[in-house]
């Protein structure tokens, strides 16, 4: 059994829920990082959905984000408690996807994208996003938190995305957030 690498690129990259052996930034092509999927679980609910990121597939996007590997005897667990996390729903769909480490290795990746035809699908304009993501709660806390920890860690590993940082500052002004 060889390893296991998993490309992040929302909360996954703060909160992989496994000690990766090795994290290193990594780009995807032919994706976009996008709030795309409705969250009725963690950052919404039913009545009140939120917003979380997804990958959907555009030619030409480049999503850059990070690489975790998990060795080859903790793969089975790893590849268990992430499937129990991110298929929640059948929102996502699980991939093995190329990407390119940042020191020049290409590795295939287990990736979790969005399903266009799940009913969790949405595509709003940014003004809408903001609404959504700074009026919604789900069982792991308000959606913005979602947003705010995802924009500060992409920065924080020099991978800044100028579409999160542009959502943050919108739902700041919505709600009265001022950074710590």
């Amino acid at each position: 059994m060889s390893d296991l690498w998993v490309f992040a690129y929302g909360s996954l990259i703060w909160d992989p829920g496994f000690a990766p052996a090795e994290r290193v930034p990594a780009r995807l092509e032919g994706w976009q990082r996008s709030f795309c999927m409705a969250s009725i679980h963690y950052r919404g609910t039913e009545a009140a959905p939120g917003l979380v990121l997804a990958l959907d597939e555009r030619t030409g996007a480049t999503c850059r984000g990070l690489a975790l590997r998990a060795p080859a005897a903790s793969r089975a667990a790893v590849l268990a408690d992430l499937r129990a996390r991110e298929l929640v729903s059948s929102a996502y769909q699980e991939r093995r996807l190329p990407i390119t480490l940042a020191d020049g290795r290409e590795v295939t990746a287990l990736a979790f994208v969005i399903d266009r035809d799940h009913r969790q699908y949405c595509q709003h304009d940014t003004d809408r996003q903001a609404q959504i993501i700074a009026g919604a709660r789900g069982e792991r806390g308000p959606n913005r938190d979602y947003l705010f920890q995802t924009a500060a860690h992409l920065e924080a590993l020099g991978l800044p995305d100028p579409g999160l940082a542009d959502l943050v500052a919108r739902v700041r002004a919505l709600t009265g957030d001022v950074p710590a």
